[in-house]
């Protein structure tokens, strides 16, 4: 029987093939389970005790031999195949690769992080559906506080105590609870208001709100803040601070950005005046503080917040916020952005 293994040894090490299937023929015929090898193994229980040390190194050896024919056969027939795909008519043309862009969106945010993240600023974000503590109560807006009339709110009719947040002035409550300063800190994300949909407004948008709490921080640390990333993202050095109110800071202003008066576009933008509004900010009130766990006889800090989507319209003359959100390929591959 020895004898008559080696003779398949022999024809093993003999066979080619030049199809897949005649190499998986061969696979079953010694390697399957009703095979040549299957049959030899089988055998093994009738072997004299003398042989089986023998008759046992033979059979490996045909496996062995069936094994490797077979996976050598398998990567010849399939290297020449895929070089005959890809070699076989060099004329043909490539393939066309369609190159993706950047979000407008994404591009603004990201030059908007990485201003900040120069002078210190860290990046928190939060979850868009809220309660009602961190997105109002907390932040100086109790129930029936008339300033909740100010943003139109889509609440979930099952609990009037959650509701899509309108601000992320929210995600700084929550890091306030959850950090004790010195805190420096921006939070970029989408917010939510039950407005009418047009060119210029939408009901859910994109912000970035910024917040800086420590020791001895004045309203000339926000001025001058705010001066730099003005200059830095939009080329623009003349800013100016309007009174204005919100519940959670005290005091409170506009920022204009002096834009300029060079080209028609400029005057639609700016009303004839030459000045841009680009975001509110102010003082953080004592309250909010309090509210979060922070001794406001101690520390003082501000907070300012700005709209992604209106900046991202500034910058690149998009005529209609609703063209942000129509996944429009065509005009989203003219933005190209490394950030």
């Amino acid at each position: 029987m020895i004898d008559k293994i080696k003779e398949h040894i022999a024809r093993v090490e003999q066979f080619t093939a030049s199809e897949m299937g005649e190499i998986e023929a061969f696979r079953i015929e010694y390697l399957g389970k009703k095979g040549v090898l299957n049959d030899f193994f089988a055998a093994f229980k009738s072997v004299p005790n003398t042989e089986k040390k023998e008759f046992g190194q033979v059979v490996n050896q045909l496996k062995d031999a069936a094994q490797d024919k077979v996976n050598a056969l398998k990567e010849a027939l399939e290297k020449k195949t895929v070089n005959k795909n890809i070699y076989g008519d060099l004329t043909r043309p490539a393939e066309p690769v369609a190159l993706g862009s950047r979000h407008p969106i994404s591009i603004v945010k990201n030059q908007i992080i990485d201003i900040f993240s120069r002078i210190g600023f860290n990046v928190s974000e939060g979850p868009e559906i809220e309660d009602d503590w961190h997105n109002f109560t907390a932040l100086n807006l109790p129930e029936y506080h008339p300033a909740r009339d100010m943003q139109d709110t889509f609440f979930i009719q099952t609990d009037p105590d959650i509701l899509l947040r309108t601000h992320t002035s929210s995600v700084q409550v929550r890091y306030m609870e959850e950090h004790k300063p010195p805190i420096r800190t921006i939070s970029p994300g989408r917010v939510y208001r039950n407005e009418a949909i047009s060119a210029r407004s939408h009901c859910f948008f994109h912000q970035v709100e910024g917040l800086y709490i420590d020791k001895g921080v004045s309203f000339a640390d926000l001025k001058q803040t705010l001066q730099y990333f003005t200059t830095e993202m939009f080329g623009k050095s003349r800013i100016r601070l309007r009174p204005s109110y919100f519940p959670f800071t005290e005091p409170s202003a506009e920022v204009d950005v002096y834009w300029g008066l060079e080209t028609e576009t400029d005057y639609k933008m700016t009303k004839g005046t030459g000045w841009l509004e680009i975001m509110g900010c102010g003082m953080v009130d004592p309250n909010v503080l309090q509210n979060c766990g922070i001794d406001p006889k101690e520390y003082s800090g501000f907070a300012f917040g700005m709209g992604i989507d209106r900046i991202a319209l500034l910058l690149h003359q998009i005529p209609d916020i609703r063209m942000l959100s129509e996944n429009d390929v065509r005009f989203l591959g003219q933005f190209k952005s490394v950030l």
